[in-house]
C-alpha cells in the first residue's frame, strides 16, 4: 500500500491548515484519470475528481488545524515542525509501506527524517519538493485537502456573516475584510492567525492612522 500526503492552507492568514493522506494499492487508476496538482485544476475539475476518487482510494485520513491551534503551536515550534508532526500522525494511522510527502522544508531529506523519527513504523518516507506534481497519490491528497479547506472557508464565512476571500495575505478581498473588521471592532476576527506578520502589520497600520487623526 502506498500513501501520499499533502497540505492546503500553510500560508493563509485566515482559516485552517488541512493535511490529507491518501492510501491506494496501485496508482495507475489515478494516472488514467489525469489526477494532478490541485493548484493547476479549476474548482469544477477538482470537485469532479473529488466525487470520482472516493470510490477508488483504499484509505484516507484528514487533519484540520484551526487558526487558533496554529497560533498556540507556533509558540513552541516552527511551521515546518508542525507540518512534520501532522504528516507523521496521518501516516501512522494509514500504515502504508511507502509514503510520498510534499516537503515543507527547503531540505527534503531533513523533512523526511523528521517524519520518520515520529511514526514508529517501517514505512519508507519519500520526501520531495513539488511531490504533488510528480506522484499522482500526492496529487490526490492535494485535491482532497484543497476541497476540505475551501469548504471550511465557506463555513467560516457563514459563521462570520460576510465574505472573507480565500484567506491568503495576497488576496485583496481578505485584506479588505480584515481592515474593515479591525476598523469596526478594534480587534481581529475569529479564525485569524494572529501570529502572522500580516496581522501585526494591519494592527500597526491602524495604530498609525489613529495617531494621524490626532
Amino acid at each position: 500500500m502506498i500513501c501520499g500526503v499533502d497540505e492546503a492552507g500553510r500560508g493563509p492568514v485566515m482559516g485552517p491548515l488541512v493535511v490529507c493522506g491518501i492510501c491506494i494499492e496501485d496508482d495507475q487508476l489515478l494516472r488514467n484519470m489525469g489526477v494532478r496538482d490541485s493548484k493547476k485544476l479549476t474548482r469544477s475539475r477538482r470537485e469532479s475528481l473529488y466525487e470520482n476518487l472516493g470510490g477508488i482510494i483504499d484509505g484516507i485520513e484528514i487533519v484540520e488545524v484551526s487558526a487558533e491551534e496554529i497560533d498556540l503551536l507556533r509558540e513552541e515550534m516552527t511551521m515546518n515542525e508542525l507540518e512534520a508532526r501532522i504528516f507523521a500522525s496521518v501516516i501512522s494511522k494509514l500504515r502504508p509501506s511507502v509514503a510520498y510527502v510534499d516537503s515543507a522544508d527547503v531540505d527534503e531529506e531533513r523533512f523526511g527524517k523528521e517524519i520518520q523519527s515520529q511514526i514508529g513504523l517501517e514505512t519508507s518516507i519519500i520526501s520531495k519538493h513539488r511531490a504533488d506534481e510528480t506522484y499522482p497519490v500526492v496529487s490526490t491528497a492535494s485535491i482532497f485537502a484543497k476541497i476540505r479547506r475551501d469548504r471550511s472557508i465557506r463555513e467560516i464565512e457563514m459563521d462570520i456573516g460576510e465574505p472573507i476571500g480565500s484567506g491568503y495575505p495576497s488576496d485583496p478581498n481578505t485584506i479588505r475584510f480584515l481592515e474593515s473588521w479591525l476598523q469596526r471592532y478594534d480587534a481581529l476576527p475569529p479564525h485569524t492567525r494572529r501570529s502572522w506578520d500580516t496581522c501585526s502589520r494591519l494592527i500597526r497600520m491602524k495604530s498609525l492612522r489613529r495617531i494621524d487623526e490626532f
